[in-house]
């Protein structure tokens, strides 16, 4: 593959970019829980608007154009399987014993659902900059601003309900690290093999896991710490909107 080394150093740089989101676990705040709550809730809106917005529309319009009226099905049966299998995991991955394990498998949750979804990018990454440089490096750039409010999702819990900088830094960059390790994947097994429509199958089910995270963990947890004065949520999702709106014009 011509760029090999471009392709994947593109590819390590966009997902390592989720360790940016560590950098808020050191900001002095005054008021914890608004800062959680806005925090949770702008990495909730970034992760729905990404999912409606991006992952969603190309990859079901992609599966339509493959396989007509059998791509909807392809399509809604993918949205289905991630939905299946987020709240699935949620049932077994074990709670911490101690106050804040709801927010800590919230980490946790996030962690292995970004894992899932920076693969396939890893992947899509590699091999677009492996043919187009150029385009590459766009790509690269939207999905580098969009890992950061994923990182946050990661950090942030883990931090607030450990008191751990190590363990919230180590988590997040397993999490970035599986970008480039989706690189490594294309070059030595996939690249001959892999489809559009595989990696649309991939994106669609990653949509679904993501909705339901967004709102069904995400968001119920930013409730917790709102201190019955909801605006700070609205903040925080505005926030996520505009961060989202800005991604899209760079």
């Amino acid at each position: 593959m011509d760029n090999f080394l471009y392709a994947f150093l593109i590819s390590t740089i966009a997902g390592l970019s989720t360790m940016l989101g560590c950098l808020f676990i050191f900001i002095k705040v005054k008021n914890i829980n608004r800062f959680l709550s806005v925090a949770l809730s702008f990495s909730a809106s970034v992760m729905l608007l990404i999912s409606i917005f991006d992952l969603i529309p190309h990859s079901f319009f992609s599966l339509v154009l493959s396989y007509k009226t059998t791509g909807i099905l392809i399509a809604v049966i993918s949205f289905i399987v991630g939905v299946l299998l987020i709240n699935i995991s949620n049932k077994y991955i074990k709670m911490q014993e101690e106050k804040g394990s709801s927010l800590y498998k919230l980490g946790i949750i996030s962690a292995i659902v970004l894992i899932l979804h920076n693969l396939p990018e890893g992947i899509i990454t590699f091999l677009t900059s492996g043919n187009d440089l150029s385009l590459g490096i766009k790509i690269a750039l939207a999905i580098t601003l969009h890992n950061i409010p994923e990182g946050i999702c990661i950090a942030v819990p883990i931090y607030y309900s450990t008191g751990k900088i190590g363990k919230a830094i180590k988590t997040t960059l397993i999490s970035g690290l599986s970008e480039p390790l989706g690189a490594i994947l294309a070059y030595l097994f996939l690249y001959k093999y892999i489809t559009t429509d595989i990696l649309n199958i991939i994106f669609i089910c990653v949509a679904g896991i993501m909705i339901s995270l967004s709102i069904n963990e995400i968001l119920k947890e930013s409730f917790k710490y709102c201190e019955k004065n909801n605006k700070y949520i609205y903040i925080g999702f505005l926030i996520g909107i505009l961060f989202f709106l800005l991604t899209i014009f760079i």
